[in-house]
C-alpha cells in the first residue's frame, strides 16, 4: 500500500488514476485485459465487464430476447446433412423468413429484394414478454408488401394454454381477413429454461396445446399454425394426431429434406430449413405457390 501526504492508505489501482503514466504501466501488468490499449482509452473494470457481457450475449443469448422459433432446435437436434440452396426453390415453393427481437430493426426493403414473400414475427412469450421490436417488424413487413403473421413462444409450465392465447392475441397475435395476415402461430419446442417437456406428461401437453388452439380459434375464428419439430412432438405429445385436421404445420428441420412429419399431418405448410441465410433470422419455404399463401392468409 502507498500513503498520501496526509498518511491515508490508497489502493494501487487508485494510484493509477491519480498519478499518471508510471502507475498506468503497473496497472497494465496487473490487468492483462488492458494491455495493448492506447493510453487515452478508458480501461476500467466497468468497460471490461460490458465487453464480456456483449460477447456472451452475442454467443449465448439468454432470456426471451434469445428465444426465437427454432432457437432450441439446433441445440438439441443439430443439422442432418446440407441444407437446401436458398435460391433453388421450385415454382411451387414460396420463400419467407421469421424474425424476433434478436434481429432488432429489420431492413425489409433488402428482404424483399432477396425474394421473400412472407414473414412470421415473434410477438410474445408466456404471459410476461412482448417483443419490443414487434411493431417495426410486423408493420414494416406489411408496408413492404409481405404477407405476415405473428407467433407466440409457448411456456406450458407457466400458465394455461388459454391464458397464453389471450395474451398473444392482445399483444400482436390477432388475425384479420385482409389478405396480408397469416394466422398466428404457436411455437412449441424444447424448453430453454429446463425440462424438455416443461414437466408435463404427454397427455397434459396435448391438452395444453388444445386449450391454446381452441382459445385462439374462439378469439380470431382461425386455428393457429403449429411450429414444432418431429422429434420434440414425438417426445412430448406421444406423437399425437389430434391437430392435423385443423392446424397448419410449420416444421423445423435443418436438413436437405423435410423428413418425417409428426403424426396427423399428411403434409407440411411451412418448412423452416435453416437458421441463417439470405434473410435475417430463420429461412423458410411455404409449401405452395404464392396464390396458396394468399389463400392461407384469407382463411
Amino acid at each position: 500500500m502507498l500513503r498520501t501526504s496526509s498518511g491515508a492508505r490508497r489502493l494501487p489501482a487508485r494510484i493509477g488514476l491519480a498519478i499518471g503514466s508510471a502507475t498506468t504501466v503497473l496497472i497494465a501488468l496487473l490487468t492483462p485485459a488492458a494491455a495493448g490499449q492506447e493510453q487515452d482509452e478508458p480501461t476500467g473494470a466497468a468497460q471490461q465487464a460490458e465487453q464480456v457481457e456483449q460477447t456472451e450475449q452475442t454467443e449465448h443469448p439468454a432470456g426471451p430476447m434469445g428465444h426465437w422459433a427454432g432457437s432450441q432446435i439446433a441445440k438439441h437436434e443439430g443439422r442432418d446433412g446440407e441444407v437446401p440452396d436458398a435460391r433453388a426453390a421450385q415454382v411451387t415453393q414460396t420463400h419467407g423468413l421469421d424474425v424476433s427481437g434478436w434481429q432488432k430493426n429489420v431492413d425489409w426493403a433488402a428482404v424483399v429484394r432477396n425474394g421473400a414473400k412472407f414473414a412470421y414475427v415473434k410477438a410474445t412469450e408466456g404471459t410476461g414478454f412482448k417483443n419490443p421490436y414487434h411493431t417495426q417488424q410486423y408493420n414494416g413487413s406489411y408496408d413492404h408488401g409481405l404477407i405476415r403473421g405473428s407467433y407466440h413462444f409457448a411456456l406450458p409450465d407457466r400458465s394455461s394454454g388459454a391464458a397464453q392465447a389471450q395474451y398473444f392475441v392482445k399483444n400482436g397475435g390477432g388475425w384479420s381477413k385482409d389478405g396480408k395476415t397469416l394466422p398466428g402461430a404457436l411455437d412449441i419446442e424444447y424448453n430453454p429454461y429446463g425440462n424438455t417437456c416443461y414437466g408435463l406428461s404427454q397427455s397434459a401437453m396435448v391438452q395444453w396445446i388444445r386449450d391454446f388452439s381452441n382459445e385462439y380459434h374462439r378469439l380470431t375464428t382461425r386455428y393457429p399454425t403449429i411450429y414444432t419439430s418431429t422429434n420434440w412432438w414425438k417426445t412430448c405429445t406421444g406423437n399425437s394426431s389430434a391437430f392435423g385436421n385443423t392446424n397448419p404445420l410449420w416444421l423445423a428441420r435443418y436438413s436437405s429434406s423435410v423428413g418425417e412429419l409428426p403424426n396427423g399431418w399428411g403434409f407440411h405448410t411451412i418448412w423452416q430449413y435453416n437458421d441463417s441465410g439470405i434473410f435475417p433470422g430463420d429461412q423458410n419455404w411455404f409449401n405452395g405457390a404464392y396464390d396458396r399463401l394468399q389463400a392461407l392468409a384469407n382463411g
